[in-house]
């Protein structure tokens, strides 16, 4: 993207990312799953009785575990383009990407019990 500046440089960067989006979802089922509990969760988010705050964060929590996931595939992808040997510092990656979704699912799983029964 070097010599391209303002707005041209804004609409570049959002048909990368945008391709980045189209990548996860062909190529990683997780990701897909993760939309698809989006998908379910948000409009359910939107019909019951909660207030605005938690609302958002119910949403905000969805949209986490979904950034972590795009880190997480973008971690394994670097990672499986070095070679398939198995190397502990590459384990490593992989096994803390993976982490970062975990706990992000976590956090949705507190969010939403939280905002519902208590």
């Amino acid at each position: 993207m070097k010599g391209n500046t303002g707005f041209k440089r804004i609409i570049k960067a959002a048909g990368y990312s945008i391709q980045g989006l189209q990548a996860a979802f062909k190529h990683e089922a997780a990701f897909r799953q993760e939309v698809i509990l989006a998908i379910l969760l948000i409009p359910i988010a939107f019909l019951v009785d909660v207030g605005h705050v938690e609302r958002m964060l119910m949403v905000l929590s969805l949209f986490i575990v979904l950034i972590a996931e795009l880190i997480n595939s973008a971690i394994e992808a670097v990672v499986d383009r070095i070679g398939p040997d198995f190397h502990e510092l590459a384990g490593r990656a992989k096994d803390i990407g993976s982490a970062a979704v975990f706990v992000a699912l976590g956090l949705v799983l507190y969010i939403w019990v939280e905002a519902l029964f208590f």
